[in-house]
């Protein structure tokens, strides 16, 4: 069995009010899923389209108190176990720590399992808690029994802003948390890790400035990003097209959706602080 998947997340908010919010259900009707259902200490449950085999609740109730909940989660035959746990960083933060079993980074590659999905699952929710405790417009998260990729959000900055944001390699090493380098014209490469250790990046498709951006990411398809810009701020369609329809990319798609996410805040935040810790 691998080792469990740990994540990290700084969350602006005092740990006795993120504490209350991993189990009230009325928190996590928006942060976490469509669907829940918490009796403590009986029942912890979630289901809906935005969570992973949501058809029906699938946990079972662990262990819960004011500083943890654990439970188990059935996912493909698999019962996996999930913890969320919290703890304070400096008065006005806590640092919440997610660790979840089952999850062998192969599933996101060969997409044999749903359980590929859960480190970008889990990202998007994570950044949705910081949200929601921050008061602010959550991004829209993956939907798991839809192949409609598409996702339209609001930005408060400029167009040329944005696309700076999205194009540039400093840039976006930064607010998405991991080493891209990026050559932003057509036929160039846009490299995860970089170019030196990434022997077969993306392929930019078209840059128009201010206005798209269209990578190819081979197997998993073309990602575009169109932007329109209007009184300082932009609308941001981002799509994905041309994957396997039997097989949609959702583990890629979620980490592009906990990105966007992230993307908004380094640009509409004056003291911008990533959620996901590296």
């Amino acid at each position: 069995m691998t080792d469990p998947l740990i994540i990290r997340a700084s969350i602006p908010a005092p740990v006795e009010r993120v504490s209350r919010a991993l189990t009230d259900p009325d928190d996590l009707r928006v942060w976490l899923a469509e669907h829940v259902e918490v009796e403590l200490p009986g029942r912890f449950a979630f289901w809906g389209r935005t969570t992973p085999e949501g058809d029906a609740p699938h946990q079972r109730l662990l262990h819960a108190d004011e500083r943890s909940v654990r439970f188990a989660w059935l996912l493909d035959g698999e019962e996996t176990t999930s913890e969320l746990s919290v703890e304070p960083d400096g008065g006005d933060r806590t640092i919440l720590t997610l660790s979840q079993t089952h999850f062998d980074f192969q599933d996101v590659i060969t997409g044999k399992s749903i359980r590929g999905v859960l480190e970008t699952y889990w990202c998007q929710v994570l950044t949705n808690l910081a949200e929601h405790l921050e008061g602010r417009a959550l991004t829209p998260m993956q939907d798991y029994t839809s192949t409609d990729m598409r996702v339209e959000v609001e930005i408060d900055a400029s167009a040329a802003e944005v696309f700076h944001a999205i194009t540039d390699s400093e840039a976006v090493t930064r607010w998405f948390g991991y080493r891209i380098e990026i050559e932003p014209y057509e036929g160039g490469r846009l490299a995860m890790g970089g170019f030196d250790d990434n022997p077969e990046p993306a392929k930019v498709l078209e840059v128009v400035p201010d206005q798209k951006f269209v990578v190819d990411w081979g197997d998993v398809g073309v990602g575009t990003w169109e932007l329109a810009g209007s009184g300082g701020k932009t609308r941001l369609t981002l799509v994905q097209s041309g994957f396997d329809q039997a097989d949609p990319p959702y583990a890629g798609w979620g980490g592009f959706l906990s990105g966007v996410a992230e993307l908004r805040r380094y640009l509409e935040m004056a003291e911008w602080k990533p959620v996901i810790m590296a």
